[in-house]
This record gives structure tokens, sequence and C-alpha cells, in this order.
């Protein structure tokens, strides 16, 4: 086992980690990956295989296309539609797809989630966007490489790029989410299950609920991230 790949792999795993800790997986619905561009390759958490019996040898390494690079066992099945993402995002080095509770049931409905309060609004100023089912023919297909152009697709319907909104529902299916790192891709992964929670709830309360007004939207996303930004230290 080479130990050129270990950055990615103690990343990987420590992202995984993560995931039943913050209650956004069930036995062993999701992963986490860590990716180097300069390498081509990234580790992801192998298929089927429980967290508590996780170690950082155990993340599979695996190139841009899929293909099995360093590892015995094998990889997550969600593997290439990691992979599709990193192909075309050169910008993004930790992936997490999960199946929890609030934004997968978001995910079922096939409706995005508006953009109700501040909360949301510190992490993006788009309702997050939840991918339309695929086509019978993708389906038929190759069917966790379509996934990635189904988020990809999702986005540029849009005109939302990857790196202003991390963070997106595939209809009837679950969320994923991306960062510039494994940490990053893991805290958006949680943030989007708090404002799916949340959410649901305004629409309980209010199911005419308004969304956020616009200079309220910008106000809050800019004092974290615009040129001024004074958010923490």
């Amino acid at each position: 086992m080479s130990t050129k790949y270990q950055h990615i792999r103690e990343a990987a795993w420590e992202g995984n980690m993560q995931l039943p800790e913050l209650g956004l997986v069930l036995f062993t619905f999701g992963n986490v990956s860590a990716a180097d561009h300069d390498l081509g390759v990234f580790a992801i958490k192998p298929s089927g295989v429980p967290y508590k019996n996780l170690s950082a040898k155990d993340m599979v390494v695996v190139d841009f296309e899929g293909n099995t690079v360093d590892g015995k066992l094998r990889p997550s099945s969600d593997t290439l539609t990691h992979a599709v993402l990193y192909k075309h995002w050169k910008k993004i080095n930790g992936i997490v797809h999960t199946h929890s509770t609030y934004a997968t049931a978001w995910a079922q409905t096939q409706l995005d989630i508006p953009v109700y309060g501040t909360t949301h609004a510190d992490h993006t100023t788009a309702d997050i966007p939840c991918a339309p089912p695929m086509s019978d023919d993708m389906i038929k297909g190759n069917y966790e490489y379509e996934t990635g152009f189904q988020i990809m697709n999702a986005l540029q319907e849009r005109n939302l790029s990857y790196e202003d909104v991390e963070m997106i529902l595939v209809g009837n299916h679950a969320p994923f989410t991306w960062g510039a790192t494994p940490a990053k891709a893991v805290y958006n992964s949680a943030v989007l299950e708090s404002i799916a929670q949340m959410a649901y709830i305004t629409q309980q309360v209010r199911p005419d609920a308004p969304r956020l007004k616009e200079a309220l939207i910008k106000k809050h996303f800019e004092r974290k991230h615009g040129p001024d930004a004074y958010y923490g230290q």
C-alpha cells in the first residue's frame, strides 16, 4: 500500500468518522472522499463497511475515471459520481453523500429549498437546488456515472456555480455536498441537513411563509463571504 496517498486516506477517514457523530448517516448509508488533483486521485470509503470498523488504511484510492489505484477493498458504490465531479470541478477536494433525514425528505419532494432565513443566507444566496430525476435512458446506463452529470446539469440549468453553491439535492435520492477540503464538504452536509429541517418546520408553522427579502440575503452572505466580511476572527 503506497504511502504517497496517506494524506488523502487520512482526510477521507477523518471525514467519514464525522458523519455518524453528526447524525448524518444510518448504518453504512453515506461516504466522504478526499481528492488530490495534482496526483489525479481521490480516497473514498469502501462499500458497505460499518463506520466503527474503518481505519485510514481501508480507504480506497481511485482515479478520476473511477479505476482503483490502491487498496484492497471495493470502493463505495457512489465512486463514479465522485469521479465525475472531481474530473470536471478542479477546485474541490472533498465530496460527501449521505441520506440524512430532512435533506433526503426534501429530495423526495423534488423541490428546491427556499431561502427562508438568515442561516441559509449565511451559506448561499440561492435556493438549495433539487436536481430533477434522471431520464430512463440515463437510469438504464451507468447510473452512478450519470448521477454526476445529473448534478452538474442541474446547476448549469440554474446558472449556478459549484463554487457558489456547494450543496444539492438529487431528486428522489439524497443530498450531495462538496468543498475545497473534505472537512468543508462535511460541514456543508451538516449545514444542509439543518437548513432542510428548519425549512420543513417553517412550512409546517406557516405553509405560505415568504422567502427572505433580498436585502437580508445579501447582507448575511456578504458579512461572511464578501470583500468586506467581518464575521469571525
